[in-house]
């Protein structure tokens, strides 16, 4: 899983990326807002950010409401680092569109256990993005009757497009993807029978 991490200060970001190369995620770094904004909008994007609040062209909060505010990129797991911490900021940090706020220094083991619920939450992003799209992709292939459709009264033949008049199921099957399995009603079944007695009876009174 790839994650970025944004902040001016070298030494913390050096830290923190072996850390979390050390716990398999796959990491990039960057010293700026700016940078962090161009990194995220690429074809490949990360699954999570770590960002500071505080970074030079483009904030962490600010770089936030962008993300959140680009379909693109909303579903974006982000932690806001900080040594904020304040009330006020932490509210204003998580409105700002953070899922996770961490107070510098941070403890390690604190650090892994909530980046391990932000790749859990990404991989849960991933799945429905997946089924979604599979889902678009179904309905896209789903053909649907629709409209007013002439049928007789009598012999219940639907009338085409082109004015012919067709069984149903032949109709219903060229039209949509349901298949049909022919059977018998009971009361069909019944007069079928009927018919069938009657048949037999005149041809056994037939010299």
């Amino acid at each position: 899983m790839r994650v970025l991490v944004a902040d001016d200060d070298r030494t913390a970001t050096t830290m923190l990326a072996r850390m979390l190369s050390g716990w398999g995620l796959d990491v990039a770094v960057v010293s700026d807002g700016a940078h962090a904004w161009e990194a995220i909008n690429t074809p490949d994007p990360p699954s999570l950010a770590v960002l500071d609040w505080m970074m030079p062209t483009l904030d962490g909060v600010e770089l936030c409401r962008r993300i959140r505010a680009n379909e693109r990129t909303a579903h974006l797991y982000v932690m806001l680092l900080t040594s904020r911490s304040g009330r006020a900021d932490l509210v204003s940090g998580l409105e700002a569109g953070a899922d996770d706020y961490l107070i510098k220094p941070f403890d390690l083991e604190e650090l892994r256990a909530r980046v391990h619920v932000g790749m859990r939450v990404a991989r849960l992003q991933e799945h429905l993005a997946a089924r979604v799209a599979e889902l678009q992709e179904a309905l896209a292939n789903v053909k649907q009757l629709s409209g007013l459709l002439p049928i007789c009264s009598y012999c219940k033949r639907i009338r085409s497009d082109k004015n012919y008049w067709e069984q149903v199921d032949s109709y219903v099957v060229q039209h949509s993807d349901a298949q049909f399995s022919h059977g018998i009603c009971p009361s069909c079944y019944e007069g079928v029978m009927a018919d069938l007695d009657t048949e037999a009876a005149r041809r056994r009174s037939t010299p």
